[in-house]
């Protein structure tokens, strides 16, 4: 007798892998290859003698070890979530009082990828609308389609998120009717994946602005995902979005510790308007009750001890040398190639590369073949764009490039391999713009 099939639910047939599990797959089966694929971080500079020591002094006390090996609470250990609201609050020049917030609205979640589900469960249902920039982070982009959930997009420029762009699609929705749908403007402010681009200063109130003079009938909310903000290097830090919600009421500011510590810890944290803050612990509760107590206690140690703090400068350090490295070797194997334009981002680690228009660098097009014939894998910048009835378009001649985890060495020597897998595929450009490099 034959063995009945199971049946999928609507929300696990919505879901689909990630589109970077076949690319890290392929860089982890296939030596030599130089990934520029994952967004994984830099792993001589992780922590590892500051995090054993921390560890020896959590456990080496019998208190101590007991509290972070028993269970936790499910918005987090209050210590550290009192350590976040003063890292965001000491980075904004302001006292908690300012943004009407307290260790009560912060929530620590299992990275901040939890967050954004949580969100996703809390404030959407299937057919309601989120807006992103595009390009935008692509892994949200599934959780958002796994969920039911429509994405509409709003091009960007040097200065960010295009808020022209963005007054205008809200018009457009209020026009239509659907402006009743849009729970949330998803915005990666400082360092953007994919591009490296950053909100400029000015428009940061002027975003809260517009979602303020839109929420009529519901409030619209912001997300300001903040994930790079602290791998600035050789910049004055801007101020967040959330800074200038003083009443707490539009802003979910979220952030993580993967960037600027270590992913390994898994934690991430947000400050979220007070009324969202028990729907979300109680989804979070279906959950897991609560994330990593043992993770929690060990961050703590290192926030309070000032390691954290000393941790992120060296990586800043870290990533502005391999900025300057892969911007270099980008400026020397193209020289003959004036069509091609990069971003020279300020922080983080991703450089955004648009080829001409002929060239298919997406998942299907040639390059991608070539240059793993070559050596190199990298994102294919399609991934991060999403079609929509406004007339967003996936376009297939952009490229993502993280130099978080290569070396100086593979940096360079990646580059070369990419330009070589580009060779044969250029087309003389009559009238090939200038070269424009966007410093963000």
């Amino acid at each position: 007798m034959p063995t009945a099939p199971i049946t999928f639910s609507v929300q696990s047939q919505r879901t689909g892998d990630s589109p970077i599990s076949a690319l890290i797959q392929q860089a982890l089966s296939t030596p030599g290859l130089i990934s520029f694929a994952a967004g994984l971080v830099d792993e001589p500079s992780l922590p590892v003698t500051e995090t054993r020591d921390a560890a020896a002094a959590l456990l080496s006390d019998p208190r101590t070890a007991r509290a972070a090996l028993q269970y936790g609470s499910t918005p987090g250990y209050r210590p550290l979530r009192e350590k976040v609201l003063n890292l965001v609050c000491t980075a904004d020049g302001i006292t908690p009082e300012a943004i009407a917030t307290t260790a009560d609205e912060v929530l620590l979640t299992s990275g901040s990828q939890q967050l954004l589900y949580l969100l996703g469960e809390a404030l959407c249902n299937p057919g309601d609308i989120v807006i992103t920039e595009a390009p935008s982070y692509f892994v949200y982009h599934g959780v958002l389609a796994s969920q039911g959930v429509r994405v509409l997009t709003v091009p960007m420029d040097a200065g960010g998120l295009d808020l022209t762009a963005l007054e205008e699609l809200l018009l457009r929705l209020e026009h239509t009717g659907e402006l009743r749908k849009v729970r949330l403007i998803y915005t990666v402010d400082y360092f953007q994946n994919p591009t490296g681009l950053t909100l400029a200063a000015e428009r940061r109130p002027q975003l809260l602005a517009l979602a303020q003079r839109f929420s009529t009938d519901h409030r619209i909310l912001i997300l300001e995902d903040a994930a790079y903000r602290e791998l600035r290097y050789g910049t004055e830090d801007l101020p967040s979005i959330k800074r200038y919600d003083t009443r707490n009421a539009f802003v979910i500011y979220t952030s993580t510790f993967s960037k600027p510590c270590a992913p390994g810890f898994r934690t991430g944290y947000a400050l979220v308007p007070r009324e969202l803050m028990q729907p979300l612990c109680n989804l979070k509760s279906n959950h897991d009750f609560g994330s990593s107590n043992l993770t929690q206690h060990l961050l703590d140690h290192l926030v309070g001890s000032g390691v954290y703090a000393r941790q992120a400068e060296k990586v800043r350090a870290v990533y502005r040398k391999k900025k300057d490295c892969i911007v270099q070797a980008l400026e020397q194997e193209f020289a003959d190639w004036p069509a091609v334009q990069w971003t020279n981002p300020t922080g983080g680690f991703y450089v955004w590369l648009t080829l001409p228009p002929h060239l298919n660098a997406g998942p299907s097009g040639e390059l991608v073949k070539r240059a793993v014939e070559q050596g190199v894998i990298y994102v294919p910048g399609a991934f991060a764009h999403v079609p929509d009835t406004f007339g967003e378009t996936v376009r297939n001649n952009e490229i993502r490039l993280c130099f978080g985890i290569a070396t100086e060495e593979q940096i360079s020597e990646g580059i070369r391999r990419l330009r070589a897998a580009c060779r044969g595929l250029e087309q003389p450009q009559a009238h090939a713009k200038p070269r424009e490099c966007v410093t963000t």
